[in-house]
């Protein structure tokens, strides 16, 4: 169910990123718990997430979360949900650095975007390592060097050159020991993951005798 540019007479979340983008749960002043288990309500279906990782209830005339001893942790608009507290409209909750989930209380309006909707090119959440291409989420995961390698390309202003990525890939390995074929061999394994979602558009651009710089879609 798509989110609703509408006043709501319910309170609800709404996941507003990832494969499964505008998925809502209505909250009808009952608890609601959000984990891994196909018994929870909202299920997240990622290692990350624990069994049953978080909680939220009806207290009295308002809407508390909590975190139910999980694994990777609870976090409310950025910091450590620690005990219960209290969710106010407009509230982001994280779960696990995996996912992030919108909290619209009863009697406000819905957006029909969130920060994160439909754009073109590539975009990362340094946060979670995550890696959004055209919208899509990037499936697996990169792995850590290959990120490491993404994320230093894609934030220079300019070229990058080969010394700036063995210390930032590889970063207690001396530079005379990391081959130029290591170095093209991991540039050309990161161009054929994020090709799984834009085949079209060569993201990370060689400058011959340089290095390499980062070309995203305008």
């Amino acid at each position: 169910m798509s989110p609703a540019n509408q006043t709501r007479e319910s309170a609800m979340l709404i996941l507003p990123r990832g494969t499964e983008a505008g998925l809502t749960w209505t909250l009808e002043r009952q608890t609601l718990t959000i984990g891994r288990s196909p018994d929870c309500d909202v299920v997240l279906d990622d290692r990350q997430v624990s069994r049953f990782h978080a909680r939220i209830l009806w207290c009295d005339d308002h809407y508390e979360i909590e975190d139910l001893d999980s694994k990777n942790g609870t976090h409310l608009n950025g910091r450590d949900v620690l005990g219960s507290q209290r969710l106010r409209d407009g509230d982001e909750i994280q779960i696990a650095l995996r996912f992030k989930l919108a909290f619209v209380d009863a009697g406000a309006t819905a957006p029909l975007a969130f920060d994160g909707g439909a754009r073109a090119g590539l975009r990362l959440d340094t946060a979670t390592h995550q890696v959004w291409v055209n919208n899509k989420l990037l499936e697996p995961s990169l792995s850590a060097q290959q990120y490491r390698l993404l994320e230093l390309i894609h934030q220079a202003s300019g070229i990058v050159v080969r010394d700036d990525i063995v210390r930032a890939v590889w970063p207690d390995a001396d530079e005379v020991g990391v081959s130029e074929q290591s170095i093209d061999a991991l540039v050309r394994r990161l161009r054929e993951r994020l090709a799984e979602l834009d085949p079209e558009h060569q993201y990370i651009v060689t400058m011959r005798g340089h290095g390499f710089r980062f070309e995203n879609r305008t």
